[in-house]
């Protein structure tokens, strides 16, 4: 037996314990943020449960945090006390190795302290017994949830967590001559899926407009080819490396193996989606890689996942689907091209 903090985007956390109960008979669930965050009590052991996420990692799972110890809230110094007795008792998991501190919360918590607070007073005990405390990146993460009675209190790496940031929420800063707030998310599948977008010689993006997606990848020296009736951002113009097509997708063809990457977000049904990137895999390189997102848009998501997933393996390998942190009423697909 084993417990844990599980989250999802906001308003998806069903979809998350729907995928987990598929995954684990006799799992239990209690809800401790409505609709996102979750304490799970699990029948398998802590290298088990891992195990199976590791193989079989959830769609609208965002982040799990396993719950080691669970401290009484005093609503006193004394909560700091007990967090930094913790730590000293771990000085053999975090021995030279770097580790991060994050703390979450519940709206009405007792516990008093900020998370800048608490990451200040546990930074300095974890280089009392000879941790690197970091901000991004880190070997070991130590997550502490305040829950409204306790704070709930665990270890883990960040592929174990699922994430390298509290709960998951992945922070991009916006630029300035940003187009869209789009573009934060071909950041994250970037982050999520290991991708790196120079790697890529020419790539297309289908239903492109305003641009967030195009100059990202044009930011990375791509040669980019957008494709959208509307218009792309002015800004834009001035890469010579970008071609523009201002007609619907279904209208364009290409000589094949054009492209060894393609990219897609458009807000479509998404078995159309599907049969307009499948028109475009002659266009497609073998081996190229496809990130699309997908709309959710119908009562069933999960099977329109399915269904959409098994659509396109007819010429592509699903690597992975997953809800991103900038994922809203969608998903995001990471394909390669068989």
């Amino acid at each position: 037996m084993s417990h844990w903090i599980g989250t999802a985007n906001h308003g998806f956390a069903s979809l998350a314990m729907e995928e987990l109960r598929r995954f684990v008979n006799g799992i239990k669930f209690t809800q401790l943020i409505a609709g996102e965050v979750f304490k799970m009590e699990v029948p398998l052991s802590r290298e088990e449960l891992l195990d199976l996420l590791q193989k079989n990692e959830p769609v609208f799972l965002r982040h799990i945090q396993h719950i080691e110890r669970a401290l009484p809230i005093q609503g006193s110094a004394d909560d700091l006390q007990a967090l930094s007795d913790l730590v000293r008792h771990a000085r053999s998991r975090v021995d030279n190795q770097t580790v991060a501190v994050h703390l979450r919360r519940v709206e009405k918590t007792p516990f008093m302290y900020s998370a800048a607070d608490t990451k200040s007073v546990l930074d300095a005990v974890l280089m009392e017994v000879g941790a690197e405390t970091v901000m991004q990146s880190p070997d070991v993460i130590l997550s502490i949830f305040a829950g409204a009675e306790e704070l709930y209190v665990g270890w883990g790496t960040p592929a174990e967590q699922l994430s390298d940031w509290p709960g998951g929420a992945v922070r991009f800063q916006r630029e300035e001559g940003q187009i869209s707030r789009a573009k934060f998310k071909l950041l994250e599948a970037e982050r999520a899926f290991k991708l790196y977008f120079e790697t890529y010689r020419q790539a297309v993006d289908i239903g492109a407009a305003p641009g967030g997606w195009t100059q990202l990848l044009l930011e990375r020296g791509l040669r980019v080819t957008s494709i959208d009736p509307a218009n792309l951002h002015p800004s834009l113009s001035a890469y010579p490396r970008l071609t523009v097509m201002k007609k619907n997708a279904s209208d364009v063809n290409f000589p094949s193996g054009t492209f060894d990457l393609l990219v897609c977000d458009m807000s479509w049904s998404p078995m159309q989606m599907a049969k307009l990137v499948l028109e475009k895999t002659d266009a497609l390189s073998d081996g190229a890689t496809a990130i699309i997102t997908l709309k959710l848009m119908h009562k069933k998501p999960l099977q329109t996942i399915r269904d959409v997933v098994a659509k396109l393996e007819s010429a592509f390998e699903l690597k992975k689907a997953k809800q991103l942190f900038h994922n809203r009423d969608e998903i995001t697909l990471y394909l390669v091209k068989k």
